[in-house]
């Protein structure tokens, strides 16, 4: 049964008294001396769920996500965390009742359940039209994945450069032509002028000029992949932990069949927990829209999950997930490709992907970048996590 956001915060545990740290997205916690930094931690992530009585999707579809947008609202918040990551940094913390800086009201505007919002509920769901998946049907996570790539490319605000990995494939070379993609203005005065109080999507329309006068576009790294057949293989477990401990973390989408959630860390065994569990954020509570108030201010609780997080066992944990990190600079990018690359050697730790400098010769499509699953697939599986799977090379020991 779906707990409501009103009972959420008398009926979930507090974290387990252990020993070991408490990854949250790429920081290391003690649950004994740092408990409150972990819950402001994950607080502060942006937390999307089922909402009720927004506009029509398409004018006369779905006023309610309820039941079927479950994924889609997983894609919101990992996307979310990038843009969190990309305009207020990581470090960065809501407090209940503190006045928050324009640029969060700024992210959290593009992802409000209206047509016009860049990442809207209604955005995603029509964009999915185009990748196969009628609106108010079930998505997976390389489906979604797709379709924020599309998106991210209207929000010049962010200058996203959206790069999605397939094949269990991440090719660097490919990756560094698309966040290089911008060259420089020859100056200040070359670019043209913007009024800086013009907005599009609540957010600055001339910030796109001056991020285009980076070298380096903003990465947000996509893998989908599939981590066993109707369960995980236990051998990639230790890759998967290492994935939230890595500074460019944006965490897993993914969860069990019927039941996407968004995971953000994990902690390890305690001396009241039998096993590793990964810490999530559920999108399954239906709250009402959210318009702004009438001083055009977004009232913002709802959208921070103010309980202990939820937590299950890696064990029961989908096979078919997406995982995310963003790298702000291309120091982030070499780096993040360095500790892959050590990750390889840790034993006992089986790598979820292969990191390469070029395209492999027996990819069959050179503009891997655009592939987008076979609809038809749907007909043939009966899982949730299911329209994209047979896009993916099985991987087994």
């Amino acid at each position: 049964a779906t707990l409501t956001y009103d009972t959420l915060r008398f009926e979930y545990e507090d974290f387990p008294e252990t020993k070991e740290p408490v990854w949250i997205l790429g920081r290391k916690y003690s649950v004994f001396t740092e408990k409150e930094e972990i819950l402001l931690d994950v607080t502060s992530r942006l937390w999307f769920t089922y909402r009720k009585n927004f506009p029509a999707i398409g004018g006369t579809g779905p006023t309610s996500d309820t039941g079927w947008g479950c994924m889609l609202r997983c894609g919101q918040m990992i996307f979310a965390q990038a843009l969190v990551c990309r305009h207020l940094g990581r470090d960065w913390r809501w407090i209940k009742g503190k006045r928050q800086t324009d640029n969060y009201f700024n992210v959290l505007n593009a992802f409000i359940d209206k047509k016009d919002s860049y990442y809207s509920i209604h955005q995603i769901a029509q964009m999915g039209v185009g990748e196969g998946k009628s609106i108010g049907q079930w998505y997976g996570p390389n489906t979604v994945a797709q379709v924020l790539k599309k998106l991210a490319t209207f929000d010049t605000w962010s200058s996203l450069a959206v790069h999605i990995a397939m094949d269990n494939t991440v090719v660097m070379e490919e990756i560094r032509r698309l966040c290089q993609s911008n060259f420089p203005c020859a100056g200040a005065a070359a670019c043209p002028a913007l009024e800086s109080d013009v907005f599009y999507n609540g957010c600055p329309a001339d910030a796109g000029v001056r991020d285009r006068l980076s070298l380096w576009k903003p990465l947000v790294l996509l893998i989908p992949l599939r981590l066993g057949l109707t369960e995980i293989n236990e051998a990639y477990i230790e890759t998967l932990k290492h994935c939230f401990m890595m500074p460019q973390s944006l965490g897993v989408i993914g969860g069990k069949p019927n039941s996407a959630h968004y995971f953000i860390g994990y902690v390890a065994s305690g001396m009241d927990l039998p096993g590793e569990e990964l810490i999530y954020l559920d999108p399954h509570t239906t709250q009402p829209a959210v318009e702004p108030n009438d001083g055009s201010c977004l009232p913002d609780e709802s959208f921070h999950c103010q309980h202990p997080p939820c937590r299950m066992s890696i064990a029961e944990l989908d096979p078919s997930i997406a995982v995310g990190f963003f790298c702000n600079t291309e120091e982030d990018f070499n780096d993040w490709c360095q500790q892959i690359k050590k990750l390889s050697l840790v034993r006992g730790a089986l790598p979820m992907f292969e990191l390469v400098e070029r395209q492999p010769s027996h990819f069959s499509n050179p503009d891997v970048l655009n592939l987008t699953p076979d609809s038809s697939d749907a007909d043939r599986l009966e899982r949730f996590f299911d329209s994209e799977d047979e896009d993916f090379e099985i991987l087994s020991l």
